[in-house]
């Protein structure tokens, strides 16, 4: 994946970075992927870092919990957990707009 990363779920929203990486299936029975993703910043006080993602992701449940396993540049040694939240989806197409809240430590 190489999806746009924008402060808001509108297309036309700020773009501030990239959320690239990729997925898996990782069930026999329910949709749901392991993620494996960086939140790559090209804007803003944090253009240059990036936060790792890896995690299950159950796509049809309301929110989505996934572990922060680090990052680089400013969010260096960054640990925490990202709550996703599907906004749209296109059941034709498969398209989604998916929320992230993000909370992290880091030094």
């Amino acid at each position: 994946m190489d999806n746009p990363l924008t402060v808001g779920p509108q297309l036309s929203s700020k773009l501030i970075g990239r959320a690239q990486g990729m997925y898996a299936s990782a069930s026999q029975t329910e949709l749901s992927f392991l993620m494996l993703f960086n939140f790559a910043f090209t804007e803003g006080k944090y253009n240059g870092s990036n936060l790792s993602v890896l995690g299950r992701n159950g796509v049809l449940s309301e929110v989505r919990e996934m572990p922060v396993v680090g990052g680089s540049g400013l969010l260096r040694f960054a640990r925490g957990y990202a709550q996703a939240r599907t906004q749209e989806r296109d059941v034709n197409t498969g398209d989604a707009v998916v929320e992230y809240n993000v909370y992290v430590f880091h030094y």
